[in-house]
């Protein structure tokens, strides 16, 4: 027999292990990243005030490579790369933005509470936060230096691999956050209203759900269960899956939502109803219904309000915005994007008649 408080005292070593090897891992990139900065910086220092030629990393290069033979981090691209690195970053260990430059993100100004300086014309967002892998794609990926600090950011909030950060790069993750049309203003209390503003976007992209024909709700829920951890990478931190139609019975006729989830931020159930169509006002008061209903039968009283999330394949924001007047639910409208199906392209490929048109004339 385990004498009593054992269990609760193992889990807070457990616990304590666990911070103390992400400090490690913490602290070794951030010295990486301290001396490749650095490297770089004797090299512009070089070149910029000495005149020393771009030979001199070629060289410098095969030197490095010589004295440390196991580390592959010296090549001259490496190199150019680390060059880039400090030129960018002149303020290393972080990145000074101006706060004038992000007025055009005001989504991110939650996030961002916290980073200012001294300096309250300035936001600083330290580098080590993410690896130097990550950082390498960004300079190259991501010219604009506010840019590359907000991807930064929720790199390191949301624990996204390089590759997973470049695809957010490609659908253009940055604007799209915060930019969902909502009623959360009147609907929820200020602190929460920010939260979850910040929590959703618009549009979700889709396109791990590959080419397969989703022409109704059902068969996009059935796909998305299916790739249920593209999709809450997608939905971003801190949302967990429910389940899919998910039963309420209300007066004694069945209802099933498409999808329910769980956000650990909010501490709500978020109920997402899914259109392969275009928006239609008629779609909000659906969504209202299922609201209300997971409020009164699963809801607790520890639960913030429910939120609704209707994605749509398209939508008109003026259409959006006008069928959520007056709606005292808190309801999100966004879209979604998968791949086009082949049917879509089709029509753009070029026909068997003209192929052949073309062979006749040119052979």
């Amino acid at each position: 027999m385990l004498p009593e408080g054992y269990e609760y005292w193992q889990k807070s070593i457990v616990s304590r292990i666990q911070n103390a090897k992400l400090q490690v891992s913490f602290h070794v990139n951030a010295d990486l990243l301290s001396l490749y900065w650095s490297i770089g910086s004797d090299i512009l220092e070089k070149q910029q005030t000495l005149g020393w030629g771009a030979q001199v990393i070629d060289k410098l290069s095969q030197d490095l490579s010589l004295a440390f033979p196991e580390d592959r981090g010296y090549s001259v691209r490496n190199l150019k790369y680390m060059r880039a690195f400090a030129e960018a970053y002149p303020d290393f260990p972080i990145v000074q933005v101006p706060l004038a430059q992000l007025q055009k993100y005001p989504i991110w100004q939650v996030p961002l509470a916290n980073l200012q300086g001294e300096d309250k014309d300035f936001v600083q967002v330290p580098l080590a936060q993410v690896t130097w892998y990550h950082h390498i794609s960004l300079l190259s990926k991501v010219k604009d230096k506010t840019e590359r600090a907000l991807y930064i950011l929720a790199t390191a909030q949301e624990g996204w691999s390089r590759d997973v950060m470049l695809m957010q790069v490609a659908n253009n993750y940055i604007a799209a956050k915060g930019n969902i049309i909502n009623n959360f203003d009147v609907t929820l209390p200020s602190h929460q209203s920010d939260l979850a503003k910040y929590t959703f976007k618009d549009p979700y992209n889709f396109s791990f759900l590959g080419t397969v024909a989703l022409q109704n709700e059902l068969s996009i829920e059935k796909e998305l269960a299916k790739r249920v951890t593209d999709f809450l990478l997608e939905m971003g931190k801190g949302f967990a899956f429910i389940g899919r139609q998910y039963h309420v019975n209300v007066d004694g006729d069945d209802y099933y939502i498409d999808i329910l989830m769980y956000h650990l931020q909010l501490h709500c159930y978020v109920v997402v109803e899914l259109k392969a169509v275009e928006f239609i006002p008629e779609f909000v008061s659906k969504l209202n219904f299922y609201i209300s209903a997971v409020d009164e039968y699963v809801k607790t009283p520890e639960d913030k309000p429910t939120i609704g999330l209707l994605l749509c394949r398209s939508k008109s924001d003026t259409k959006a915005s006008f069928a959520l007047r007056g709606v005292t639910q808190p309801l999100g409208i966004a879209e979604y994007e998968t791949r086009k199906l082949f049917a879509d392209v089709a029509s753009s490929l070029p026909q068997i008649e003209d192929l052949e048109k073309n062979i006749d004339e040119n052979y």
